[in-house]
């Protein structure tokens, strides 16, 4: 038998529906989440270095959001899940520049994410793009998550359940 947790434990599910979390569980116990999440995302993403991950948030924004303000900066970060319960984030860092107000965008996608299935980034960078957008999590947001990644909310759950499982494991996602 697997790790025992709670339905109030599994705290990357929370606000899923009783019985879909009844059947998180039972995976769990049977110890068979991980070979679940496995089958259903067996493909590793190859983005590694820092100008990788930038190059593919580029090329995501310029097929789906080409009206989108520029993105001056993308990198994993080691410390952002731990420090702010993120997976990523989006920031405008303003600066006066020739009596100018500037705003450079950046995206932090967590480091823990280096070693996810594709679809999760996929995910986390759609997710962030969005945010330049739509700052709220609202219909529209969601929306063009959907617009730009048709199976947005599986892999949601999905990564979900795969945090779930790096935490069965002892990493500290």
């Amino acid at each position: 038998m697997g790790p025992q947790l709670t339905p109030t434990s599994l705290k990357y599910l929370q606000g899923y529906a009783a019985d879909l979390l009844a059947r998180v569980q039972g995976l769990i116990d049977a110890g068979e989440l991980a070979a679940y999440v496995e089958q259903r995302h067996p493909e590793r993403h190859t983005v590694r270095s820092e100008r990788a991950l930038y190059d593919y948030v580029a090329e995501l924004r310029s097929r789906h959001m080409k009206q989108a303000p520029p993105i001056a900066k993308v990198t994993w970060d080691p410390k952002l899940h731990i420090l702010k319960n993120a997976l990523g984030t989006h920031t405008a860092i303003s600066r006066v520049q020739g009596g100018q107000l500037k705003a450079k965008r950046e995206i932090r996608i967590a480091s823990l994410f280096k070693d996810a299935p594709a679809d999760f980034l996929r995910m986390i960078v759609v997710r962030e793009l969005a945010h330049l957008k739509e700052p709220a999590h609202g219909k529209a947001f969601y929306a063009l998550c959907c617009h730009m990644e048709p199976d947005y909310h599986a892999f949601e759950f999905d990564a979900r359940l795969w945090l779930t499982v790096q935490e069965l494991a002892g990493a500290s996602p």
